[in-house]
């Protein structure tokens, strides 16, 4: 299938990959101004946002290889946020042609292990509000959790619509016979070629600092940037300087510098 998909601007392709408390609605702020350097393409991944959740064996980064040929899109720069940091990390390693360059704003990554008692406990307990039906508490949960002091009451709202959104779809999906089959694919960051700019939050769980560092030492000539005030979802608490971050790092241009 074709994900949802919206496609702005013009200039080089930039993909955006929304993270899993959140679908492709998550990058408006960054918007107009980010279309007037780039066609951006963001996607609704499977179970998200308004792409179907079906029965079937499926892996993201192959959706996103058929939208891209769908687009007419050969390769593109990648930004991916926490769960969309993986995604982007999958569509290097499975379809490495397609990639010039990725940003990871505080990605997800399965290959590391933390002893971070916060995120396993965030974990849980959404999992046994989930096993309530209690979707209202997870929702709230996610927002408390997964948002930095500087996040607006509205970002606070888009996220909280956003997440409703997807625990609807996921979980009317869990009932399907036979279920959704996610294809796992492993990723090697020592693998990764292209340049790669790995950013983690200060207010954010312990576990993805982890993965930052970890990302950053492994992945041949990434660049590492800590962002202070940032929490989890920082294109959200701060989209202007997010905005700016990925102007600076995603345009040909030597005279910008990043603030």
């Amino acid at each position: 299938m074709v994900l949802a998909h919206d496609v702005e601007g013009s200039g080089p392709a930039v993909l955006l990959l929304h993270s899993g408390a959140t679908d492709r609605r998550m990058w408006e702020p960054l918007l107009p101004a980010l279309g007037h350097a780039f066609t951006v393409v963001r996607p609704d991944l499977r179970g998200w946002g308004d792409s179907p959740l079906p029965g079937e064996r499926y892996a993201d980064a192959d959706d996103l290889d058929e939208l891209l040929a769908h687009l007419g899109i050969d390769h593109v720069r990648v930004v991916g946020s926490s769960m969309g940091g993986r995604v982007a990390m999958e569509l290097a390693t499975r379809h490495p042609g397609r990639v010039e360059e990725l940003v990871l704003l505080c990605a997800a990554y399965r290959g590391l292990e933390t002893d971070d008692d916060a995120a396993e406990a965030f974990g849980t307990k959404e999992e046994e509000l989930l096993e309530a039906g209690d979707v209202d508490g997870a929702v709230e949960l996610n927002v408390e959790q997964l948002l930095g002091p500087d996040a607006s009451d509205d970002a606070r709202d888009q996220v909280r619509l956003m997440q409703r959104r997807a625990f609807e779809v996921q979980l009317a999906a869990d009932e399907l016979d036979p279920p959704p089959q996610p294809e796992r694919v492993e990723v090697d960051p020592a693998a990764i070629a292209v340049p790669t700019l790995v950013v983690s939050g200060g207010h954010d769980f312990a576990h993805f600092t982890a993965v930052a560092d970890h990302l950053a030492a492994t992945i041949p000539g990434a660049e590492r940037l800590h962002l202070d005030w940032a929490g989890h979802l920082p294109s959200m608490e701060r989209p202007d300087a997010v905005l700016a971050l990925l102007l600076d790092t995603l345009r040909d241009d030597p005279d910008v510098h990043r603030p």
